[in-house]
């Protein structure tokens, strides 16, 4: 992987906010190595000529396929990329496995499926299994040869995790822990053979074992009829008596939640990345129908509104694909130092993963509402089409609203982003005091528009800067006025939350746009126009979801004073964002596909 990070200090998790970051020690696309071009094309290849003309059969849930497939996947070792070689891995980097998450996550049901086997329902045991447990399972869930689920989820408790209701009690002879309780909406629960569950010792102590199939007192209910994602097989887990060998307790007793969350900051930067992918796809899918479809006697991929849309898709994919991959890269950077600090690999990359779970939180938000955006739009491009099965748009939108929810709902992920944030700052991992004390001076100050205003993205750079500031400002007077009750204010933090994610996302695509400027000399003009557009729509954004923020609090002279500095940092030169969509939707129609 093409990185300089090891000749930087990488910022930690959060810290974006209050530092700034170079294009050299972020990672984008452009940086793939041959091999992850290889990696990628395989997927392409694999999607095209093994899942997309099966689709169908997939949906209707035929016995075995999905198996199948997941057998096929693990011949090309596409299940076992970024697993370490002596359990059968391939040994590879985080961003690699980033990229097949991604370009195999336009497969519908199979994507969903495939995700699951790769993340949850393997990685617990890679990261929290004893060596035995390793060594036992890996290798068969590596290959194919036995597919992976996950056990957290039950009737009463969603995103409450720890009130599960499933127990676990020793039995009399010391050898068997015996479970009873009920797991609903397990991902690949009809067919898998290992499953990581979750249930609380003597009704209290939060704890995760290995389930096999075929245990005695474990049996599943049908398959779920669901509103998407119909090829994914979900089903109920019952368990009544379960003999769990005492030999299953996956990591330590009473220390569940270490699994159940750690797990989960791996699962959402996948699934942004999956999400990405699926994009790419319901983008191509747009414009080839645009440019076939004919009204008033010329294709509709003619008209401005159909331009917009095909743009703005583009726009939004492109950024939050500049997120993941930046953010994939502070993880690969972070998980070799705590490498080369003596940490074991299962350590380094849940503490790499820890690090950035705010970003992680703020890109599964991203990602899943820009795949809902997206095939939403191309619903709308296709007209009465797009209602109809016979086009694959219909698909597309179907199953890309689950991703709103699993994974921890948008909702929790926003209220997580903030409270990790103001978290970290109490326990001085990030100062975050100092930075929005001079957010809150500069109100008093005039504004400095200086000659350092004609340097090459100065004037970006310092936009970004601004959005920042708006957030400090916020941030800062919320906690100054509300205390220890801000944690009961959720809108309030949804709004600080969304104005951290557009920064995140904008500061990424500069960044992207920088690095692709410093390397070639110029800049690309078309991604240009997309992180330019982006920045002007983002600053609207961020005005609203501040002014909405700080009327819910302040007042009097406070809100004036906070209302004018937040409109000073959100405050935007002309932009003509018409002409630059038009201009990148006519390289779409071009290019006749995504293609950037």
């Amino acid at each position: 992987m093409t990185t300089s990070a090891a000749t930087h200090t990488v910022l930690k998790g959060g810290e974006w906010l209050i530092k700034d970051s170079l294009p050299a020690e972020t990672f984008t696309p452009e940086d793939f190595s041959e091999e992850q071009n290889m990696v990628k094309e395989t997927c392409n290849q694999f999607l095209d000529t093994e899942v997309y003309p099966i689709l169908d059969r997939i949906d209707k849930l035929e016995p075995g396929l999905m198996k199948s497939l997941l057998q096929k996947t693990g011949e090309l070792g596409l299940l076992a990329v970024s697993f370490p070689e002596e359990y059968g891995g391939m040994g590879k980097d985080f961003v690699t496995s980033t990229i097949v998450n991604e370009y195999l996550g336009a497969g519908h049901s199979f994507s969903v499926a495939i995700a699951a086997h790769t993340g949850i329902g393997t990685l617990p045991i890679l990261y929290f299994g004893t060596e035995e447990q390793k060594r036992k399972y890996l290798p068969k869930l590596l290959s194919g040869e036995w597919a992976g689920a996950y056990g957290l989820t039950e009737p009463g408790s969603g995103s409450d995790a720890l009130g599960a209701k499933t127990t676990a009690r020793l039995s009399e002879d010391g050898k068997y822990y015996i479970l009873n309780g009920q797991k609903i909406w397990i991902t690949n629960g009809g067919f898998a053979d290992v499953y990581t569950v979750f249930a609380k010792i003597d009704g209290e102590k939060f704890t995760a074992f290995i389930v096999e199939r075929g245990t005695e007192g474990f049996t599943q209910g049908p398959e779920e009829h669901k509103m998407g994602i119909k090829g994914s097989s979900t089903v109920q887990l019952y368990f009544q008596d379960c003999k769990v060998p005492v030999e299953n307790v996956l990591g330590e007793i009473g220390k569940g939640h270490k699994i159940a969350f750690n797990i989960l900051n791996i699962g959402r930067l996948k699934l942004a990345a999956a999400a990405v992918g699926g994009s790419k796809r319901s983008i191509t899918a747009s414009v080839e129908y645009a440019k076939t479809r004919e009204q008033f006697k010329q294709p509709i991929a003619n008209f401005g509104a159909i331009q917009h849309k095909l743009a703005e898709m583009a726009i939004r994919t492109f950024v939050c694909e500049s997120a993941i991959y930046r953010t994939a890269g502070l993880i690969h950077a972070k998980e070799q130092e705590l490498l080369q600090a003596g940490k074991p690999y299962h350590e380094s990359l849940l503490g790499a993963a820890e690090e950035y779970a705010i970003e992680c939180a703020m890109l599964k938000v991203d990602g899943s509402e820009v795949l809902d955006f997206v095939v939403d739009e191309g619903v709308q491009i296709h007209g009465g089409n797009g209602f109809s099965d016979e086009y694959n748009i219909s698909r597309a939108y179907r199953d890309s609203r689950i991703n709103r929810i699993y994974e921890g709902t948008n909702e929790i992920n926003r209220l997580l982003t903030l409270d990790m944030t103001l978290k970290r700052a109490m326990q001085g991992r990030i100062n975050l005091m100092g930075p929005a004390m001079e957010a809150a001076k500069e109100l008093m100050s005039i504004p400095d528009f200086g000659a350092e205003d004609d340097m090459p993205y100065a004037k970006e750079k310092k936009l970004i800067g601004n959005f920042k500031k708006a957030i400090l400002l916020t941030a800062g007077a919320a906690v100054q006025k509300l205390m220890m009750k801000l944690e009961t204010e959720q809108e309030i933090l949804m709004n600080i939350a969304d104005m951290a994610i557009l920064t995140y996302n904008a500061e990424s695509a500069l960044l992207r746009v920088m690095k692709q400027t410093e390397k070639t000399g110029e800049e690309n003009i078309l991604t240009g126009l997309m992180m330019r557009t982006y920045l002007y729509d983002a600053a609207d954004k961020i005005y609203k979801h501040g002014k909405d923020a700080l009327n819910a609090f302040a007042e009097g002279d406070d809100i004036r004073m906070l209302m004018m500095g937040l409109k000073r940092f959100t405050k935007t030169e002309p932009f003509n964002a018409k002409e630059a969509r038009r201009s990148v939707a006519q390289a779409l129609i071009r290019e006749g596909k995504y293609c950037f």
